[in-house]
């Protein structure tokens, strides 16, 4: 009986991840469009689903605002974020491969979007919308 509950609780707490699908997304307040306007989201930003009413999933973002958005502005193509660095005029790098000894092929601050492609030994594989391509410590983004 005990093995059950144990995996009934660890199912439960799995929080699904999705990304945004257009270039104004809102988040409201409540889970209907006569909800007001909390936030709007660009295209590919990754949120957490935290649960679902009829067509509206209530979602969380990585810096945990929540709110309503409709399930049809919402897909499965994972996207990541860069998550440290806030209120500082600090980059991360992006690298040629995945490991610090590669070269840096570019830099991102805090908030920056990216496709995520894989994943490989604690780094993934991103691309920009601007077509950069390379890797990120998996340690500084969010949304996977």
């Amino acid at each position: 009986m005990t093995s059950i509950l144990v995996f009934l609780v660890c199912t439960s707490s799995f929080a699904e991840m999705r990304s945004t699908n257009g270039e104004k997304v809102d988040l409201r307040t409540g889970p209907g469009e006569n909800y007001s306007v909390k936030w709007e989201y660009g295209n590919g930003f990754p949120v957490k689903i935290l649960s679902q009413k009829g067509k509206w999933l209530k979602i969380q973002d990585f810096e945990k605002d929540s709110g309503w958005i409709n399930a049809s502005m919402l897909n499965k193509e994972p996207h990541a974020i860069v998550k440290v660095n806030k209120g500082k005029n600090k980059k991360i790098s992006i690298r040629r491969g995945p490991g610090a000894k590669y070269d840096v092929i570019g830099q991102a601050y805090y908030g920056v979007v990216f496709e995520k492609q894989r994943q490989e030994k604690g780094w993934v594989k991103v691309k920009h919308e601007s077509g950069l391509e390379g890797w990120i410590e998996a340690s500084l983004l969010w949304g996977f």
